[in-house]
């Protein structure tokens, strides 16, 4: 007689070959049209899989988890942030949590180091001006940037991320500083040559340039309040690729228009995947679609993650990336 394969229900299409072995190895539900799932067909998943699958559009809270038949047993997320899922929650019902971290690090620095220069020298406007036939020619004043080299990077967040975008700006020259909830350890900040500020106030009104990349948690919401937005200096630039909701949003749209600001750099919105729309008409802002992590290469690594993590729980295993409410 046949083993049951464990019912897999992925919510978002992932790639060719993490799908072709989901399907494998589970009863794997897929999701060929890549439409978001809504409310009710969230929690029709999660009366029905024995493992689900969410990606961090998928918001999974108390009262969804409350739907989940007794089978669910695991909820193995498609990300490394999981600000999506009520893991309190899903703990309390013995359901485990896992997610893939790790496999965006590289991918998400270079595009913050990107968007970085793209700010400073002003890449997307001068391209705009090509594009719309509007280059006559070089002139020793115009389209004036701003030099990295010897300019204060403020990172805000030093984990693996965090880290990773220090030693691309060092290569280029720029300062390391940076704000965590305790100082890394003294081999990685002589590595990095990196000064630690206990006060994220002080960090923030002596920086160049201000990188977002601390997880979204309740400690974190606007940590980069109005108040503290307006501790930035004139010139600044703010460049964010961790989560939107890390940022007073509105105020910094206002502070931008008004040039109390500098400029953005934008992967990750508050209320995503609404942008204000003062940030939309502002020249001195890079704007992009939550693509940080977008390679063929880190997807598939992701997938690889959630394979192993749920084989290794079905296993009857700890999976090497649970996520427990401690941690968060």
């Amino acid at each position: 007689m046949a083993v049951r394969k464990p019912k897999v229900v992925v919510t978002r299409k992932l790639p060719e070959p993490v799908e072709a072995r989901m399907s494998e190895l589970f009863d794997a539900a897929l999701n060929a049209d890549d439409a978001p799932m809504g409310r009710d067909a969230l929690i029709a998943a999660l009366a029905d899989a024995d493992v689900l699958v969410p990606t961090i559009t998928d918001r999974i809270d108390a009262a969804t988890l409350a739907g989940a038949g007794p089978q669910l047993r695991l909820i193995a997320n498609f990300g490394a942030g999981v600000d999506n899922i009520d893991v309190a929650a899903a703990n309390a019902r013995g359901v485990t949590v896992t997610n893939t971290p790790g496999v965006l690090t590289e991918d998400t620095a270079d595009m913050t180091m990107a968007l970085i220069m793209a700010v400073a020298r002003r890449l997307v406007e001068g391209a705009n001006v090509v594009h719309a036939g509007g280059f006559a020619g070089w002139t020793p004043t115009w389209m004036l940037g701003r030099r990295l080299r010897g300019a204060k990077l403020g990172i805000i967040g030093m984990g693996r991320i965090g880290q990773a975008l220090a030693r691309r700006a060092r290569a280029f020259g720029l300062e390391i500083h940076y704000h965590n909830r305790k100082p890394v350890g003294p081999r990685i900040e002589e590595e990095l040559s990196a000064t630690y500020w206990d006060s994220l106030d002080q960090m923030l009104a002596r920086m160049d340039f201000i990188s977002v990349n601390c997880p979204h948690t309740p400690g974190t919401y606007h940590l980069l309040s109005a108040r503290r937005l307006k501790l930035v200096q004139r010139h600044a630039v703010i460049v964010n690729t961790a989560r939107g909701e890390v940022i007073d949003e509105a105020s910094m749209a206002n502070l931008l228009e008004a040039g109390e600001i500098g400029g953005a750099g934008l992967d990750v919105y508050e209320h995503e995947p609404a942008i204000n729309p003062k940030l939309l008409k502002l020249s001195n802002v890079v704007l992009l679609p939550h693509m940080s992590s977008a390679t063929v290469e880190s997807r598939i690594d992701m997938g690889e993650k959630v394979i192993i993590n749920i084989r290794t729980f079905l296993d009857g295993h700890r999976p090497p990336d649970r996520v427990i409410p401690s941690m968060l």
